[in-house]
């Protein structure tokens, strides 16, 4: 059995489509369905089934992954043990507002010092990063977290990312010189999904406080978040990263509130057993560089 079967078959449970996947190896996805089939063949199980129009794998699948992952890492490991080079691949899990405004510049610096490493970046739910990088199918994740439940991972914090109320500049509370929870009842939230670590962070203020929450719209994009408080009346909390640049043009502005349980930190997560790469090593140096 050839170990690029197993590349393949990763990279279609990954995107769970043969398509997909094929165009990411650059194979005809004839060649794909083949090498799947040869691997079920070898293994005597199904290794997908269809779900509505996509795919997910079945339980005998799920089990050959977490090998595939296992047998694929140790073939990277032992290219670069003997030619003491990096490249290969490199998959990084995260949440959408650092992966567009904090891993860019990161990202830039690990390409340019390694040439030939391929990266998948994936965004994800908090809670699913956490549950990738437990599994091995992210090397890497990078999320906003204060008190990190799952202790059989590794976790390095980075910094402290201060977390902001933010509003039309034009807002009604600008004119307060300070905020409290009973001034925001009467005003409209822009929320960001129900999964997201700040969201759940805030709404538990809120609730302990007592003080109603209005929510008019609920954006899984952070950039779709501050079009809208530009043009409305709407308020939201956001990382100052996301809104860092508006603000600074005055199309946005932070109002005066603050709360010590809202607060985290950008924390990079690791599997303890996971073999550090040439190349995954220097990126977790990268991103504490910018602590």
């Amino acid at each position: 059995m050839e170990l690029i079967y197993l590349q393949t078959f990763r990279e279609v449970a990954v995107r769970k489509s043969f398509t997909k996947a094929a165009d990411e190896l650059g194979y005809a996805q004839s060649s794909v369905t083949t090498q799947i089939q040869k691997l079920e063949k070898e293994y005597g199980v199904k290794l997908f089934e269809r779900y509505g129009r996509g795919l997910r794998l079945t339980k005998s699948g799920e089990e050959l992954f977490k090998y595939a992952v296992q047998l694929l890492d140790l073939f990277q490991q032992s290219k670069e043990k003997l030619t003491k080079q990096g490249g290969g691949n490199l998959s990084i899990g995260t949440i959408d507002s650092l992966a567009a405004y904090f891993l860019p510049s990161v990202l830039h610096r690990l390409r340019q010092k390694h040439e030939d490493l391929a990266i998948r970046l994936q965004t994800d739910r908090e809670d699913s990063i956490v549950s990738k990088v437990r599994e091995g199918e992210y090397d890497l994740g990078l999320i906003l977290e204060n008190k990190p439940e799952d202790t059989s991972l590794n976790w390095i914090s980075i910094r402290e990312e201060p977390l902001h109320l933010i509003a039309h500049p034009d807002h009604p509370l600008r004119r307060l010189p300070v905020i409290e929870l009973e001034h925001l009842a009467d005003y409209e939230w822009i929320m960001t999904e129900d999964t997201c670590n700040y969201r759940i962070m805030l709404e538990k203020v809120l609730r302990a406080s007592g003080a109603p929450v209005r929510i008019g719209l609920e954006l899984g994009n952070p950039e779709a978040i501050k079009r809208y408080i530009m043009s409305g009346t709407g308020i939201s909390l956001l990382p100052r990263m996301v809104a860092e640049e508006e603000i600074k043009r005055g199309e946005l502005a932070i109002l005066p509130y603050q709360h010590p349980d809202i607060r985290l930190d950008i924390q990079i997560v690791i599997h303890p057993k996971k073999w550090l790469s040439h190349s995954l090593q220097d990126m977790i140096e990268m991103l504490k560089s910018k602590s």
